[in-house]
């Protein structure tokens, strides 16, 4: 069963709950978009902005997971503040291990929980020589098995550094994948895996950035900036902003 959903001078075709011949409700995908509506919706953002960037700043694979990982709980700008002076001196796990936690502390102490953060960049970095060679790893279970590293910082590390076509889940993703109908995950995991199936792969690379920043400056959590969105009649969310 299909019905047709306007969407400004659009026509976006949305598969909606159908009864198979069994009888049965087949449950509904988590994804409530189609396929050419989340195509339209990557094209533009891709002509938006063809090449996105994180906005952690880093030097190279060790200093982006170091960025990464202090970034837990705080803003990009408030990290690139504190790391600018710490890369400077301590820009290789072996450095950082001279470095020492205390002075690692103090170089971050503007950040939220930067005691405990001291202590896992420290201990990241000793397993990195000890156990990599002091490479960072290209690998998502070494990378899950470093302190401080969860899913959403291998999935940063692997994409940023070695061009892996990851979906990191932050706050922002998950909002805007939300908010659009790209997902109805409940669960960061839950998005991650909606994402990874319904965003074509010639988008994938660039895609997490792509929902970040648009998360980020558009699709805000308070007051979304829906009247200046490039993807306002795409988008599913009932509760839009107004323009001026």
């Amino acid at each position: 069963m299909k019905r047709q959903l306007r969407a400004g001078d659009r026509s976006i075709t949305q598969t909606a709950r159908s009864k198979p011949k069994s009888g049965k409700l087949r449950q509904p995908a988590r994804t409530r978009l189609s396929k050419p509506a989340i195509a339209e919706m990557f094209r533009r953002f891709e002509a938006a902005d063809p090449e996105p960037k994180s906005e952690l700043e880093y030097v190279n694979p060790f200093t982006l997971l170091v960025a990464v990982v202090l970034s837990a709980q705080a803003t990009d700008a408030g990290v690139n503040k504190a790391t600018k002076a710490l890369f400077k001196i301590a820009d290789t796990p072996e450095k950082m291990v001279k470095l020492g936690e205390d002075q690692v502390r103090d170089f971050i102490k503007t950040i939220g929980l930067y005691r405990n953060k001291a202590r896992n960049v420290i201990e990241l970095s000793r397993q990195l020589v000890t156990n990599h060679g002091g490479d960072v790893p290209r690998d998502r279970a070494a990378l899950e098995a470093l302190p401080g590293v969860g899913r959403k910082t291998a999935n940063v590390v692997l994409n940023v550094a070695f061009g892996e076509p990851t979906m990191a889940v932050d706050t922002h993703v998950f909002r805007v994948a939300n908010r659009t109908g790209l997902s109805s995950g409940a669960t960061p995991l839950e998005v991650e895996e909606d994402l990874l199936r319904v965003i074509p792969h010639e988008y994938a690379l660039h895609a997490h950035h792509w929902l970040i920043l648009h998360g980020r400056y558009v699709c805000k959590a308070r007051r979304p900036d829906c009247p200046v969105c490039i993807v306002r009649d795409l988008c599913l969310f009932d509760a839009k902003t107004p323009g001026p």
